[in-house]
């Protein structure tokens, strides 16, 4: 449901692409699953009927034609309030499953910055690999958040988890300078 009441709407893409060569059906399933879609079926997948989805499903229909392959997209509601809770769902888990991956990447971003610390590699170019991977982080936080419409429960963890990141780097960054400035 949206916040308005309505039962939310999908898009359902009916993908068809041609086995041989494999790259455009590749190409045409990773774009599906960059975009959030959710796979219903062989070749079957689900988007809720938002503007965030609309560049990402023209780029799949684009990459199907190269492989002379198509993409029907279809407007959709659940039949009943089962079916649009079950898409729903499936979309959130999705969506969880992406952000715990997210978090699980925070944690790692951390950890790089505890042992960095902690064998006093304090030098520009460590200073310069961190900062691309918090960016990285942040870039990645700005993409799940755009396709998380219904909000997963992790969301709100992430967003924390990301700000502590930030932090995190900031005082590497001031141990960096203090240390360069000490040669």
């Amino acid at each position: 449901m949206t916040g308005d009441g309505q039962a939310a709407r999908w898009l359902v893409l009916v993908v068809r692409v041609p086995a041989d060569p494999s790259r455009h059906r590749v190409a045409v399933w990773r774009e599906l699953r960059r975009a959030g879609a959710v796979p219903l079926g062989q070749g079957c997948w689900a988007v809720p009927d938002v503007p965030a989805f609309t560049g990402q499903i023209t780029r799949a229909a684009e990459l199907a034609g190269r492989g002379d392959g198509e993409v029907v997209v279809l407007r959709a509601a659940g039949r009943g309030q089962a079916d649009a809770a079950r898409l729903e769902e499936l979309f959130t888990e999705a969506r969880q499953e992406e952000w715990t991956e997210f978090l699980a990447d925070c944690g790692k971003f951390t950890a790089e910055i505890d042992a960095e610390i902690g064998k006093s590699k304090f030098t520009l170019a460590e200073l310069k690999e961190e900062e691309q991977s918090l960016e990285r982080l942040r870039r990645w936080h700005r993409e799940l958040a755009a396709r998380d419409v219904f909000g997963a429960p992790a969301a709100a963890e992430a967003a924390v988890r990301l700000k502590a990141c930030a932090e995190r780097m900031a005082d590497y960054t001031d141990l960096v300078f203090q240390a360069i400035h000490q040669m």
